[in-house]
């Protein structure tokens, strides 16, 4: 970062934090069944990477309006993938540390989110 500035969306802790998130969701769901394989599977990641490909590409908008838009897609994918989590969660025979330890990830990244939505709003409306 440069003088305080954010100059890239890599600087941004929410993107850091989707990436994190997308990592997890790729290991927690090796642990599925094959048959999940083209299921559960495909969704969850799809879901995950959602969150900060989103996050990246509304940053390079470079308008306000639209990274709140794109922030608000991440965050629906985040929605997407907690649902997924709970949904393995009641279905199969998963590691429940591993569940908790991504619910309580998204709802930080969800948090995150929201929060930067809110400070762009701000800006805008001053």
């Amino acid at each position: 970062m440069n003088n305080g500035k954010i100059g890239s969306f890599r600087d941004l802790d929410v993107w850091k934090k989707g990436m994190t998130i997308a990592e997890q969701i790729y290991q927690f769901t090796t642990q599925l069944p094959q048959q999940e394989q083209y299921g559960l599977v495909v969704q969850m990641r799809r879901a995950a990477v959602s969150m900060p490909t989103n996050i990246a590409e509304g940053f390079r908008r470079r308008n306000g309006r639209e990274f709140r838009q794109f922030l608000h897609v991440a965050f629906g994918s985040s929605a997407e993938v907690q649902t997924q989590v709970e949904l393995c969660r009641c279905l199969h025979d998963v590691d429940l540390k591993s569940v908790d330890s991504l619910v309580e990830s998204i709802d930080h990244f969800q948090a995150m989110t929201m929060s930067l939505i809110k400070s762009i709003q701000v800006l805008r409306d001053t």
